[in-house]
């Protein structure tokens, strides 16, 4: 089915035009909502909400830029609506984004120790991983982090910083990066896509 078809379709709510935009973006939705959350059921469960939002609100998508961005947008929104009906955002915040992660393989050089990047930003602090995932990997700047989290937009900044600094100091514990390349090379190597 065609996307201005799945939209005509949802816009009527017809179920198997729903269903079809959900299966087609789902999958990558999913990946988000899992940076966020602390488990695959929590995150499941944003996926829903999510999705639930995207329907009731396609009569307001008007075909301007990509519809797959539309939808992460209103995702992204529904994950942190719902972290912060759950937790506060002053010390801690929280990220994941695997999928959005690219790494040069001279310094992460293998599949596995991507994963473990990933295991290693899902341990960060709720808060930490929030900001960072908001920050480096779907590009919001402090400013509107700060708004979306009602937290002050220093506090974004300086969540942003423990939280590299915290990452680089678990990878190197971890031995998935080397002392001499922390500083200096990480964040260059692992970048937002």
């Amino acid at each position: 089915m065609t996307e201005e078809l799945m939209l005509s379709g949802c816009r009527r709510n017809n179920a198997a035009a729903q269903e079809a935009l959900y299966n087609r973006f789902s999958p990558r939705m999913l990946g988000v909502c899992y940076r966020f959350a602390k488990n695959r059921e929590d995150a499941e469960d944003m996926l829903q909400e999510g999705f639930i939002k995207v329907f009731t609100q396609i009569h307001q998508y008007r075909n301007e830029g990509a519809l797959e961005g539309w939808i992460r947008r209103i995702v992204v929104h529904t994950c942190i609506n719902i972290l912060k009906k759950n937790k506060k955002f002053s010390d801690s915040v929280d990220i994941t984004h695997a999928n959005k992660i690219h790494v040069r393989e001279e310094m992460i050089p293998s599949i596995m120790q991507a994963k473990q990047v990933v295991e290693c930003i899902r341990a960060l602090p709720l808060g930490y991983k929030t900001v960072l995932n908001l920050y480096a990997i779907e590009g919001y700047s402090h400013k509107e982090i700060a708004f979306l989290l009602d937290i002050e937009e220093s506090t974004s900044r300086s969540q942003y910083t423990r939280a590299k600094a915290m990452l680089e100091e678990i990878l190197v514990k971890k031995k998935i990066i080397q002392q001499s390349t922390r500083k200096s090379n990480f964040w260059r190597a692992v970048s937002p896509g």
